[in-house]
């Protein structure tokens, strides 16, 4: 007499998951070298003046990053009248002072808001942070 693991139709569909286990660990979000692979995936970001130190995923918005963790970056007249990080008031300027490389490139909207400003100043709410870098917030306008 047969039982159910000797069938071959059981034995097939009961060692399915075992015999997809490599296939199936791959793609778990569980999977222990994924979670290593992600910690290599991370950025630190340096506020200066604060002298406080943030963890960010490597594309993290440079000032949804700083907000999200009590870094202050308008004057004044910016807390009544930015724009929500949509780079069209100019209000979140930083400057990175270390690890420029480590940002996304500055785009064409950052080009006109700080045409005036030196090269190393960059709008928090269009720079992605893609490795370690150190941030001056409400730098010193040039002039």
């Amino acid at each position: 007499m047969q039982t159910g693991s000797e069938d071959p139709a059981t034995a097939v569909s009961g060692t399915n998951n075992e015999a997809n286990l490599p296939s199936d660990k791959a793609v778990t979000p569980n999977d222990p070298t994924a979670s290593k692979q992600s910690a290599f995936m991370s950025a630190d970001i340096k506020f200066v003046k604060e002298d406080r130190i943030v963890f960010a995923t490597q594309g993290a918005n440079l000032r949804f990053k700083a907000l999200e963790n009590g870094i202050d970056l308008y004057s004044f007249s910016g807390k009544m009248m930015n724009c929500g990080g949509y780079g069209q008031c100019g209000t979140c300027v930083v400057d990175i002072v270390e690890g420029a490389e480590n940002l996304s490139p500055r785009t064409e909207v950052e080009d006109r808001k700080l045409k005036k400003r030196p090269a190393s100043c960059r709008l928090a709410c269009q720079a992605l942070v893609n490795g370690p870098v150190s941030v001056v917030t409400k730098p010193a306008k040039s002039r």
